[in-house]
């Protein structure tokens, strides 16, 4: 039977949730244009199987991973489907302004495969940060404990976002749509920054009043867009 050290474990735990919340959020992102959140998750859940695959292959050896390569393909992805997610909220606001009454179009195949790759960058850029915390902890003799709080943590954040995802989803309004595009541009930009090797003030903290920056600067771009083209008033 593992002995387990239970420090160790709840900081396996604590870090699981804190990275992984990422991918749940950026899963959601990237599907608020999508019927489901399906084509996203599996990218996710793909990218995090391959670094796992690859931690348990080669152990210590992914402490030398290129992580900087990941985070510039993942912000790359991030911008594209950030602006396809901002014109699709421009069509929006639009269709509010013109009381259309119509949902706009779904997404086809081709956003799909964006999705899936999305997904599947965010969880490997993230899954890699847990690894190697853990293989850390595991280098340093609490291996089965690291492994535990791992496993914890992210069954845990499985059960929340089953439980509260299709609440969140139902809510098709535009303000939802706006904080998804911001959260794209938000995690695009700070990645891009980490891979070009700036350091963040206040590390992850900086994400909040960036995330505010980014909602205030879509939402502007929004209202100067509808001010220089005012919708036309939709047919009945």
């Amino acid at each position: 039977m593992v002995e387990l050290y239970v420090p160790v474990l709840l900081a396996a735990l604590l870090v699981t949730v804190l990275e992984l919340t990422e991918v749940v959020a950026l899963v959601f992102a990237l599907s608020a244009e999508a019927a489901s959140v399906r084509h996203g998750a599996l990218g996710a859940v793909a990218g995090c199987a391959v670094v796992a695959v690859i931690a348990l292959g080669s152990g210590a050896a992914l402490l030398a991973f290129p992580r900087t390569y990941l985070l510039w393909a993942s912000a790359v992805v991030l911008y594209a489907f950030g602006v396809f997610l901002f014109r699709s909220t421009l069509r929006t606001y639009r269709k509010v302004r013109a009381a259309a009454g119509r949902p706009p179009a779904g997404p086809g195949a081709g956003h799909r495969v964006v999705q899936f790759a999305g997904g599947f960058t965010v969880g490997a850029v993230e899954s890699t940060e847990v690894v190697i915390v853990l293989l850390a902890l595991t280098a340093a003799g609490y291996g089965g404990s690291a492994l535990v709080g791992a496993v914890a943590g992210g069954v845990l954040l499985v059960a929340v976002a089953l439980a509260v995802g299709e609440r969140v989803r139902r809510i098709k309004v535009p303000w939802l749509k706006l904080g998804a595009t911001s959260v794209l541009f938000t995690f695009a930009v700070f990645w891009t920054g980490e891979a070009a090797g700036r350091g963040w003030p206040g590390g992850d903290l900086f994400l909040i009043p960036l995330v505010v920056v980014a909602a205030l600067l879509v939402r502007g771009s929004i209202e100067l867009i509808l001010r220089l083209r005012p919708p036309a008033v939709a047919p009945v």
